[in-house]
């Protein structure tokens, strides 16, 4: 049960803003059709007087048009057959009625019926489309006029339920970077070994490839055909980087970088330079961008030039900008020329030198 501050129940009650309508109808019957068309344009019969919602009304038939633009069509008007002190508001609607069916025609509205008291349609219908058509039978057809008078505005409870919100129901966040790293760890199902550097990772190829698109193109590939026994060799890289790539492929996190045992030389940002070589060589941009970022927070004096390097043979285009934002810096830039990592950075990527000191020029 819902309940208000401090434990009391919460009160609830509804209303609602209606208008006082009244509704009826008339039916007019025109006989003799073809007689009726013998009157002038402009000339209207009309129905005798009815009452709806306290006024009186009167339709008005024009057979030849109430109008000399509107001679080729039957006209059809609502009329207030009374005067009033103040504007009454109604809505119309004018069909054909018989054994053939119905076919309505809405006066728009409702309209207000004060100075103007009459309201209807000039063009209701072609004289020779009313004579083609199944509504004339011997000469007659019959009209229903329904009318609403809308009269003021009132206040009243609502009887149906108050709307209530529902509770909102709890969501957990995403697990699945667990499970597809339990599957990993436990090597549950895994199809293919690779072998880096004499040590073994076992894997699952569907997952590598939905992953990577070099993995798919590998593993499902000219790798897959060749390969012998199900062991993959990789060239050219750490088995902790490789660990480390696989532990991203299957959780889409960043991989953690606490030392293992034997590795007390491997610096975590050497690890990440790494780490963003494979990630450049396998297609994973956004590992590749997770390591960037890393990177970023490594950049000083003794390491800039190297992640310049790094961040000019790989396309990082916001590492490479946070590098030369550094050596922006007269003193940051003494001290990075002196290193040993300069005289690399010179011969590997002498563009990067003809856009630092273009950057010192402006």
């Amino acid at each position: 049960m819902p309940s208000a501050a401090g434990g009391g129940e919460l009160s609830r009650s509804a209303s609602a803003v209606v208008a006082n309508t009244a509704r009826g109808y008339h039916i007019l019957r025109i006989d003799a059709y073809s007689r009726t068309t013998e009157m002038p344009t402009g000339k209207c019969l009309k129905s005798l007087p009815f009452t709806i919602g306290g006024h009186r009304w009167c339709i008005r038939y024009y057979p030849n048009g109430n109008k000399p633009e509107v001679k080729d069509y039957i006209s059809l008007f609502f009329h207030l057959d009374e005067s009033v002190d103040k504007a009454v508001k109604a809505q119309q609607m004018f069909r054909f009625i018989g054994d053939v069916g119905e076919q309505a025609l809405t006066l728009g509205g409702p309209h207000n019926y004060g100075t103007y008291r009459t309201w209807g349609y000039p063009q209701f219908i072609k004289r020779q489309d009313l004579v083609a058509s199944k509504h004339l039978r011997d000469d007659s057809f019959t009209g229903r006029c329904d009318v609403t008078v809308i009269s003021e505005f009132r206040a009243e409870e609502d009887p149906k339920p108050v709307a209530t919100i529902p509770a909102a129901v709890p969501v957990p966040s995403s697990d699945l970077h667990k499970h597809l790293g339990y599957l990993l760890e436990t090597e549950k199902g895994a199809d293919v070994v690779f072998d880096v550097a004499g040590q073994t990772f076992a894997a699952h190829r569907c997952v590598l490839a939905a992953r990577s698109s070099v993995f798919s193109a590998e593993l499902y590939g000219v790798m897959k055909e060749g390969d012998t026994g199900g062991v993959v060799h990789i060239e050219d890289m750490d088995p902790r980087v490789f660990k480390a790539l696989l532990y991203f492929i299957y959780t889409d996190l960043f991989p953690e970088t606490a030392k293992e045992e034997g590795d007390e030389g491997q610096d975590e940002d050497v690890l990440c330079q790494h780490l963003l070589v494979a990630a450049d060589r396998y297609n994973l941009e956004r590992l590749k961008l997770l390591c960037e970022n890393k990177l970023c927070g490594y950049i000083d004096v003794g390491k800039v030039t190297i992640i310049l390097a790094l961040a000019e043979q790989h396309n990082c285009h916001e590492l490479k900008k946070a590098c030369l934002d550094f050596l922006s810096s007269p003193a940051n830039l003494k001290a990075a020329v002196a290193s040993d990592g300069f005289k690399h950075l010179s011969r590997s990527c002498p563009s990067v030198l003809e856009e630092l000191i273009a950057m010192l020029a402006n």
